[in-house]
């Protein structure tokens, strides 16, 4: 008889990937991978491609259209991040970065006000709707995805607008705090579904 074998008390799978075996050894519980289905080395740079970029036991966990879905929010990910990086270099050239005649104490000031024109427009948004980002959720995500748009916009086009660059980046920073509030008050809407969940499970 194997030496290595044990009372397996329970295997675990997901979906059509690979399995998992609790089992008893001399009385220690141990945990082993499931070697009845060893493929080629194919097979196992496909398994790591799905365990870490895809949900635990697809395709059966998640619903058919996860792939589509998937794709656009990765798109609009990559889409948002490149937009992000252009307007902070914008915001950046706009302070002077680079302009030889521009002075640390104007860029530090401009980069002040914006950044303390975001945080009150972050605390009265809170202030005035944060009772209402849970219940009307799909809206005020839409509203703040447009809103955080138009402010990487703006911040692009403001370094062309000398005169009115610190209105316009206060102003766009007013319009990101949006988002940012809103994902802010999902999360913990969020953890505190899970919670109530966790201690009053459905019968």
């Amino acid at each position: 008889m194997d030496k290595n074998a044990g009372l397996v008390l329970a295997t675990e799978r997901y979906g059509r990937g690979q399995a998992w075996k609790y089992l008893v050894n001399d009385g220690v519980l141990e945990r082993r991978r499931d070697g009845s289905e060893a493929g080629s080395g194919g097979d196992y740079i496909v398994g790591l491609f799905k365990s870490v970029f895809l949900p635990q036991g697809y395709p059966e966990s998640v619903s058919s259209d996860y792939l589509q879905y998937q794709f656009w929010d990765t798109l609009q990910a990559f889409s948002s991040s490149l937009s992000g990086t252009l307007a902070t270099q914008a915001s950046l050239k706009g302070v002077g970065v680079g302009n030889q005649e521009a002075t640390v104490a104007a860029a530090t000031v401009t980069w002040l006000l914006r950044d303390g024109t975001g945080m009150l427009g972050r605390i009265l948004f809170a202030w005035r709707k944060g009772s209402k980002l849970d219940s009307e959720a799909k809206k005020w995500r839409l509203f703040a995805d447009v809103l955080n748009d138009i402010a990487m916009f703006m911040e692009i086009l403001a370094p062309h607008f000398p005169a009115g660059f610190t209105l316009i980046v206060c102003t766009a920073g007013i319009f990101k705090v949006k988002k940012k509030v809103f994902i802010s008050s999902q999360r913990s809407i969020n953890l505190i579904c899970c919670s109530v969940m966790c201690r009053y499970p459905s019968e």
